[in-house]
């Protein structure tokens, strides 16, 4: 098998030894070259044209946050962040997956992390995955100066031609969505389109550690005409308003007389994601009086697939999956369509689309 073809940039050179020797004590990679800011960066991609560029977000001369903007204007490749867990680090690595980076990685101690070591798995693991990624869906990548906010009215008027599904029977109504690998970038798409009057409150899990979700949050809330906000543990849900798990923790629901509150915990991971989209979407399931819309959006791995099932078998679902054309991770909505459970497959920029329809029948 060819070895994968890795340009590692970082302004110091201890961590470019590190993450070097990570990555060459493994057959799968071969480190093509070094880069030691932005700028040289996007020089020695035209030059060695690498499969994967590992890139640190804070670097002189030209940092990573703009550097990446620059690569995916002129050749989309599949980059692998290196960031801080700082607040400014976090807001950070939220920008570029919103540019177009497929993960990240966290130092665990800062710029200079000794300890990097503690992620030498990771770092590798990410790298693979970041190789299978299709170039064609990193194109799709450029920034969204402005989004076109969807028309309640005009929603209404559009026919299902394409795909056909009953109408709801249940008057109150509830949107969760799950997401991994390139879904800060897909839920900034879809979240966007979505107008305040939306009748529905939406349940978000990303895969994200804590402090970035917060941060995901923040930004996507700046963008959308809908409230995006981090979940608080036994807040009352609202119509128009997007929770997103906090990482580090599980986003469930719970009764609160005739209201619904959002109830987060610490249970054990599940399939090693806390928080999980199969504990949401299971937690949703149990809501009787509610008809749901579930997506499974881009992402790595099968997370939502036993949710979904559960879901499926316990009333008034339409179920959707981002299809493969789209998405920068085929895993997630692979899984879940091979269930035969997935009412429809569309492709990204369909989904919120879908989601009015379905609101609105």
């Amino acid at each position: 098998m060819r070895k994968i073809k890795v340009l590692v940039v970082d302004d110091s050179a201890f961590m470019r030894k590190l993450i070097i020797g990570f990555l060459l004590e493994d057959s799968r990679f071969e480190v093509v070259g070094i880069a030691r800011n932005g700028r040289d960066a996007i020089q020695k991609v035209t030059e060695l044209k690498p499969d994967v560029i590992t890139l640190d977000v804070e670097m002189p001369i030209l940092n990573g946050i703009e550097a990446l903007k620059e690569m995916m204007k002129v050749n989309p490749l599949p980059v692998v962040m290196l960031s801080s867990t700082t607040k400014e680090g976090a807001e950070n690595t939220i920008l570029a997956m919103q540019y177009g980076a497929v993960d990240f990685i966290l130092k665990p101690s800062g710029a200079i992390s000794l300890d990097l070591h503690k992620v030498k798995e990771e770092i590798k693991e990410k790298v693979f995955h970041a190789a299978q990624v299709k170039k064609a869906n990193l194109q799709r990548f450029e920034p969204i100066l402005q989004t076109s906010i969807l028309n309640v009215e005009e929603c209404s008027k559009i026919e299902n031609n394409e795909y056909s599904y009953k109408k709801f029977n249940l008057n109150k109504k509830i949107v969760c969505i799950g997401t991994s690998t390139g879904g800060p970038r897909a839920l900034q798409q879809v979240l966007t389109r979505l107008p305040r009057e939306m009748d529905a409150p939406l349940l978000i899990v990303q895969h994200m550690p804590p402090g970035f979700t917060k941060s995901l949050a923040v930004r996507l809330n700046s963008l959308c005409q809908i409230e995006v906000k981090e979940a608080e543990d036994g807040e009352i849900l609202r119509k128009g308003i997007a929770y997103i798990a906090p990482g580090g923790f599980h986003l469930k629901v719970k009764k609160i007389g005739s209201s619904i509150a959002v109830q987060l915990d610490q249970s054990p991971p599940r399939n090693g994601h806390r928080p999980a989209v199969d504990v949401l979407f299971e937690s949703v399931s149990k809501l009787s009086e509610y008809a749901k819309i579930a997506v499974i959006m881009t992402g790595m791995g099968s997370d939502g697939t036993d949710g979904l099932k559960e879901m499926k078998s316990t009333g008034e679902v339409l179920s959707m999956a981002e299809a493969e054309e789209t998405s920068i991770v085929f895993g997630m909505p692979k899984s879940a369509i091979a269930t035969n459970k997935v009412d429809i497959v569309v492709n990204l920029d369909e989904i919120a689309t879908q989601i009015m329809k379905k609101l609105l029948k």
